[in-house]
């Protein structure tokens, strides 16, 4: 008889934290592939649609920084990229020659067009199993993880 071996954490709060990590590897890898097969990735699509929203507006890049899903380390060297493949267009901001404003082209807007079929079948098909009630109280509970009530010390000094 075989015993499955059992996995011990040193608190729940690990637990909850490696299979939150777990989860998103797992869900990723689908999203991943869908966006490889456009040469494009997730953060990318992120500022896209970041932009489209904007649109016909310019966005200043600290604007888009901020209201990224993940934090991007490098966003020259990504807007660099979106605009080498036609599908945005920066400038400097005629009153404030620090900021550099950033617009979707066309190509863009067509790309998020193109893509927006596939990625809500790559989303149904990460989470099918899952019932709309189900999936209403994981995202609340996740929204709960990301805000707590009370910060601990200076482990919260960046933003949720």
């Amino acid at each position: 008889m075989s015993q499955t071996a059992t996995v011990k954490f040193d608190s729940a709060a690990q637990e909850v934290y490696l299979g939150l990590w777990r989860t998103y590897d797992r869900l990723r890898t689908l999203e991943d592939r869908m966006f490889a097969e456009r040469n494009l990735t997730a953060q990318q699509y992120n500022v896209l649609r970041l932009l489209r929203a904007a649109h016909p507006e310019a966005v200043p890049t600290l604007s888009l920084i901020s209201r990224l899903v993940s934090l991007a380390p490098d966003i020259t060297r990504m807007l660099d990229r979106l605009e080498l493949s036609g599908w945005v267009l920066r400038e400097r901001s005629q009153t404030d020659r620090r900021a550099v404003m950033v617009k979707i082209t066309d190509e863009g807007i067509s790309l998020l067009n193109e893509t927006s079929v596939p990625l809500s079948q790559c989303h149904e098909a990460q989470l099918v199993h899952m019932s709309a009630d189900e999936l209403g109280l994981l995202s609340s509970l996740l929204a709960k993880a990301r805000f707590p009530h009370e910060p601990v010390g200076s482990l919260w000094k960046f933003e949720a």
